[in-house]
């Protein structure tokens, strides 16, 4: 059976782009085409809001070329939606009919509403805040949203967007200066009309093309050493900081400004000072990208009114249960190493011997349930796989630096391999954070040892810490002997961990 394909064309402001996405076998709808045109539809619609000749034409002949494309897939049916440029068009009829007739699509038109919800659920079904504030600025209007405890509780969409500004500020072809505080003034005076945004010191999730951009541009400026943009995080310095790089430029610098799309050059600086303008009335220290908007919003849409169930009460739950599929995680087995290092951990730390916030214990299991998931690829290179595999993926529900601690626990084989892996990201944790990982790190591996069959035969486990070292006694329910084996391999981690020398007793169960 062929995987189920989805496609959505999603006509923008500024650009257009046909997305398709196919379904694998955990579920997850992946993309499998990005195609994306500039049209700036915008720019067409005259002072009376009429989408003149020469816009409608552009978007008929751009929407004949993705027609190529789902033709070619055998895609009958496409969600085409469209934001601003026609919702505020005075000629929408017009527009709709003549899409309707001369291409295999039919346009919906999307309200102020829906294009703020879109995204506001978009954002909370890919992300692990319960309370923030998106941003989508488009070519022709700013979605602005706030939800608490997941649930929608604000939203305004604003008649501007980037290229809107541009047009109303901007003499030449990339703002000066004075343009630029032009622009900031006007977008502070626009939200401070919604006294939720004030003060609300909440984090600013930013979605679409100019966050996007921002985030690739910061990561080039540091040599960012992960891949990926969805949920990657900057405070308000950062931000800051790409202003202040690119403010200065001329049109043909900021074309070749690394991590910057050459057709939004010129819009690029409008948008930076609606982001900084927005942060000054919120007063949030966070600016975090999703990478997943309206057409992820369109999507969840589609599938919910086919009766599938796609609301995540959890995000990073349903995450590890995507990951648990695609590299083909035995679950019991892993459950069996959850339960294992969660009551190590919680014993260790009642002796003493470390410590563990509940926030470190839900790490651990996560650890638990992917380690060594990179022997999928190859058994006798898992724990390189591993890191690579977990510190690359974009796993919802979990931002880059917590991606990276759970990569280092996951592929733990010893204080060598694992200070190899960090080194990379020295800058990013203190000594005291990473000592502390080692020591989780030392802890799975432990754990692990005692289900080295997979015949789950640990009943419990105790301990017993003297002066001359701790024991620790295992029971069991089954011949234990292969277990013992890779405990005594394995115990010499956490012994240099906690600087103690470890005896594990195995015993049978009464």
């Amino acid at each position: 059976m062929k995987p189920s394909k989805y496609a959505i064309i999603d006509v923008g402001s500024n650009s257009m782009r046909l997305v398709i996405y196919s379904e694998d076998k955990s579920g997850r709808l992946k993309e499998v085409e990005n195609i994306k045109l500039v049209a700036r539809l915008r720019n067409d619609l005259s002072d009376d809001l009429i989408l003149q000749e020469s816009g409608i034409k552009r978007l008929i002949s751009y929407l004949h070329s993705f027609q190529e494309v789902t033709r070619f897939h055998q895609l009958k049916n496409v969600r085409c939606v469209a934001t601003a440029a026609i919702r505020h068009a005075t000629n929408q009829d017009e527009i709709l009919e003549r899409v309707k007739k001369e291409t295999d699509f039919t346009m919906r038109v999307l309200s102020d509403y829906e294009e703020a919800y879109f995204g506001y659920i978009a954002v909370v079904q890919s992300m692990p805040f319960t309370d923030a504030i998106t941003i989508d600025i488009g070519g022709g209007s700013t979605e602005v949203t706030l939800f608490k405890k997941r649930e929608l509780i604000h939203y305004h969409s604003f008649p501007f967007g980037a290229l809107t500004l541009k047009k109303q500020f901007v003499l030449g072809e990339a703002a000066i200066k004075k343009e630029l505080q032009a622009i900031r003034a006007f977008v502070v005076e626009q939200f401070e009309t919604l006294s939720w945004l004030k003060d609300a010191s909440l984090p600013i999730i930013g979605i679409g093309g100019s966050a996007r951009n921002v985030v690739r541009i910061h990561q080039e400026s540091i040599n960012y050493p992960l891949s990926g943009l969805h949920q990657y995080k900057m405070n308000r310095k950062d931000v800051e900081g790409v202003r202040t790089i690119l403010a200065p430029l001329t049109i043909q610098e900021l074309q070749k400004v690394d991590g910057l799309s050459k057709d939004r050059a010129d819009i690029i600086c409008p948008a930076l000072e609606v982001f900084q303008g927005l942060a000054d009335i919120v007063h949030s220290e966070s600016f975090v990208l999703s990478r997943n908007g309206l057409r992820d919003g369109v999507l969840f849409e589609e599938r919910k009114n086919k009766g599938e169930d796609v609301l995540y009460p959890s995000v990073v739950e349903q995450s590890f249960h995507e990951l648990g599929l695609d590299y083909e995680v035995d679950t019991a087995h892993a459950k069996h190493r959850m339960d294992t290092v969660l009551l190590l951990a919680q014993k260790l730390c009642s002796e003493g011997l470390i410590t563990a916030s509940d926030d470190d214990l839900a790490l651990l299991k996560q650890a638990a349930f992917v380690y060594n998931v990179g022997a999928y690829i190859d058994e006798d290179s898992g724990k390189q796989h591993t890191f690579y595999l977990l510190a690359n993926r974009t796993i919802n529900g979990l931002l880059h630096k917590d991606r990276i601690k759970l990569s280092l626990l996951a592929s733990f084989k010893n204080k060598s391999f694992f200070k190899q892996n960090a080194g990379t990201f020295k800058n990013w944790f203190t000594n005291d954070e990473l000592c502390l990982y080692q020591q989780y790190g030392a802890i799975l591996t432990l754990a692990n040892s005692f289900h080295s069959t997979k015949r789950n035969i640990i009943v419990d486990l105790n301990l017993k810490n003297k002066n001359d070292g701790l024991t620790i006694t295992a029971t069991c329910d089954k011949d234990w002997k292969p277990e013992q084996y890779q405990v005594e391999k394995q115990k010499k981690h956490l012994e240099k961990q906690i600087k103690k020398s470890i005896s594990v007793e195995f015993v049978w169960s009464e």
